[in-house]
């Protein structure tokens, strides 16, 4: 009732059925009907049973925080000073995307900038994930592909081993490419070239240091020998340049001999038609000696000089010649300026061995060794090669009474004596041998050959690999070097002058 007694007609009447009715069927949640003066929270009610009535769902609208794709694309700038690391990408793709369940995918593409927030608003989410990290240092290489592993597989295999030598240079003096499915990307190599006259035995001594031993058959050597039809016909075996390289990456070279009288025969019986530079058949074969020791003196780093009796003077007469004509060592910068002495501190010379093959006993004498040594330094006294200090007998237990010191000027020389089957037969010749003493080996006065053969493999491949160039060369670097090398050598300006001198 009101204050005057009367009562309101809203109170109990229709209007307030009305809003009992509204109080009924509520709205949904956070909707408030009645005004914000009315605004009352959810009472759950009980139901008839005793049990409460469940409260609803609410449902909230999702929120997504992300950058524009602009400015998502946009790397972060480290700060100033700290060093930026290189973070690797988790690239995530589906199985649907990347074939049957349990095979991974070869590739996760990339997804990156725009195509990422594409991603995002579209809402796709694999269930099972296929993680693959890359480096982001790995450059078109990471993003373009991952490594086939059948690849992989096969860099990981050890080299293949030849089974016998290829040409480098053929017998027309001609560049071979045969060589080059044998090299690899590597710069741990070392290279040995040979020199000597015809029927030293170059050949052999180049098997028995990269491949072969003593006691196998000459026949299954790589670097193939003198036959013995051969040796009747006084021929050479070699011509050209040989190529081997073994698995421990050491490449050898070996060479036909210098000048060689079966090669000069070969021109004259022959006919064979002269390049028009040469007009005597001699300067053209000891120019071709010359090509070939120049060339060796510029890409090996260990050039053996083979002779089977000391000594031959004119042998040293042809190495320095050969040693003038040598092609300058290719510089960083092509500039003239800087004095006679810093090109000669950059030109590159390679160590030289003189091996002194089918020694007799003799020859092992401790004087007559020094003896040896001194005059192989006083022939190679003013030369730039380095004939000295990088190999001695005396290390190998050869001579164990003799002390370093006596060998004043100790160059690089090593004896090695003929072969067993040669030496046996020499001894069986020489006489007969009392029955006592017939099973007992003879005294030949130093090591068995196979023993200082295997001393001098060990001292060769133990010498220091010089840098050829003024660059780091790979096995297929020094092959394109080597190249260009003898290319030169055939061109060269100064040899054509000595050959116009020698006609």
């Amino acid at each position: 009732m009101s204050e005057s007694g009367h009562s309101q007609p809203g109170l109990y009447g229709q209007g307030r059925r009305r809003r009992r009715r509204r109080d009924r069927d509520p709205g949904p949640p956070g909707q408030n009907l009645s005004g914000p003066s009315r605004d009352r929270d959810y009472v759950p009610r009980e139901r008839r049973d005793g049990s409460e009535e469940p409260a609803p769902l609410l449902q909230k609208t999702p929120i997504i925080l992300s950058k524009p794709p602009g400015e998502r694309c946009k790397p972060s700038a480290p700060a100033s000073g700290a060093p930026s690391l290189e973070k690797p990408i988790m690239l995530i793709k589906t199985r649907d995307e990347g074939g049957e369940p349990g095979n991974t995918p070869d590739v996760a593409p990339s997804v990156s900038g725009a195509g990422s927030a594409k991603l995002e608003r579209e809402g796709q989410r694999p269930t099972q994930p296929v993680y693959q990290i890359q480096n982001r240092g790995m450059g078109s290489a990471a993003s373009g592909g991952a490594v086939d592993p059948v690849i992989g597989q096969t860099k990981l295999l050890p080299p293949e081993k030849m089974k016998h030598s290829i040409k480098l240079v053929d017998d027309q003096m001609n560049w071979c490419d045969s060589a080059m499915e044998y090299l690899r990307d590597q710069t741990d190599m070392l290279v040995v070239g040979v020199i000597g006259l015809q029927g030293t035995g170059k050949s052999t001594i180049m098997s028995l240091l990269s491949a072969n031993s003593p006691e196998e058959d000459q026949r299954a050597y790589v670097f193939r020998a003198q036959a013995q039809e051969i040796k009747e016909r006084a021929g050479n075996q070699s011509s050209g340049i040989d190529f081997y390289i073994t698995q421990e990456r050491v490449i050898f070279l070996d060479t036909q001999p210098i000048l060689s009288p079966s090669i000069l025969d070969h021109l004259i019986n022959n006919d064979r038609k002269l390049p028009p530079e040469y007009n005597l058949p001699h300067t053209y074969v000891e120019m071709q000696s010359l090509q070939i020791t120049a060339f060796l003196f510029t890409v090996c780093h260990v050039v053996i000089v083979i002779q089977d009796w000391f000594t031959d003077i004119n042998l040293y007469r042809f190495l320095q010649t050969a040693e003038m004509l040598k092609p300058s060592t290719p510089s960083a910068s092509h500039d003239s300026t800087g004095s006679s002495g810093a090109d000669d501190a950059s030109e590159y010379y390679p160590h030289i061995v003189f091996l002194q093959n089918k020694a007799r006993r003799e020859e092992f004498c401790p004087r007559n060794l020094k003896k040896m040594h001194m005059a192989i330094d006083k022939l190679m006294a003013h030369s730039h090669l380095k004939y000295k200090g990088t190999l001695s007998m005396l290390d190998c237990n050869i001579f164990p009474g003799l002390n370093r010191d006596y060998l004043e000027t100790e160059v690089n020389l090593f004896l090695l004596p003929m072969m067993e089957n040669d030496g046996e037969d020499a001894l069986t010749r020489a006489g007969s041998v009392p029955p006592l003493f017939s099973l007992l080996p003879g005294y030949r006065g130093h090591p068995s050959f196979s023993s200082l053969v295997s001393r001098f493999r060990s001292q060769i491949l133990a010498m220091s690999r010089s840098q050829l160039s003024h660059t780091i060369l790979t096995e297929k670097n020094w092959f394109h070097y080597a190249a260009r090398i003898w290319d030169g050598v055939k061109k060269s300006s100064a040899l054509s002058e000595y050959s116009r001198l020698l006609s």
